[in-house]
Formats: structure tokens, sequence, C-alpha cells
């Protein structure tokens, strides 16, 4: 059953995780989005999967525009995160992403949902292995 939720649960939000994941983890770049991952032994959820997404002042000096890419790329993310979620099932690992949008203008919805899904293609080849 495909669920469209991107739940409290599911987001990244402890600074311990997000230290441990830029510190230990494996990162590659799709353009516009710079993407670090690392899988966990010990889940820190129900969720397979727990996201984080940032926008930075540098490249998006207003509030509004950092604003705006974020919930794009939630609302990309949220729409096809369902086929790395079903790859992930059958592992007792729990994958923790955190995506940062590197470009310095806001691509169109379109753009950003056929990145989003190569990245997670990506993500399920290097899981697998």
């Amino acid at each position: 059953m495909k669920t469209y939720s991107f739940n409290k649960e599911e987001r990244l939000k402890s600074r311990k995780l997000i230290e441990t994941l830029f510190r230990e983890g494996k990162a590659f770049s799709v353009f516009p989005y710079r993407v670090v991952y690392m899988q966990v032994d010990e889940p820190a959820g129900k969720y397979p999967v727990q996201a984080g997404f940032s926008a930075s002042t540098k490249r998006f000096p207003h509030a509004v525009d950092r604003n705006r890419v974020k919930r794009l790329t939630r609302e990309c993310w949220r729409l096809q995160k369902q086929e790395l979620y079903n790859v992930l099932q059958q592992q007792p690992r729990q994958l923790l992403v955190f995506f940062i949008y590197t470009d310095k203008k806001i691509a169109p919805f379109a753009t950003l949902h056929h990145k989003i899904s190569v990245i997670l293609k990506k993500l399920e080849k290097e899981v697998v292995q």
C-alpha cells in the first residue's frame, strides 16, 4: 500500500544524528542536489528512512526562497519515496538522507521531481550493495 504522507517521525531532526551523518556518511551529487546518506544499524523510529532538507543562506539570502526550495524538495520526496521504502523493507537497517540544494536559482517542480527520482534510484543501488 502506498502512503504519500511525510510524518514527523520521518524527518531527520536529531542534532546528534545529523552530526554523525555529516561526519561519517557518504555523499554524491545530482545537480542541483548534494545528497549525504548513511545506513544505521539501530533504527531511530519505525520508518525505514529519515530525511532532512537544506538550502544555503549564502545562495538564497531571503528566507522565502529557501523555504520554497525546501517545500518543493519535500513534496518531490513525499511523492516518490515509496520505491525506496519497498527496497528497505527487507533490511533491518535504517537509512538517513540529507538533501542540500546547491543551485542559485529555484528550478521548476518538474525538474526537481525528475532529479529526486534519479537520486532515489542511485540510493537504491547503494543500499542493495
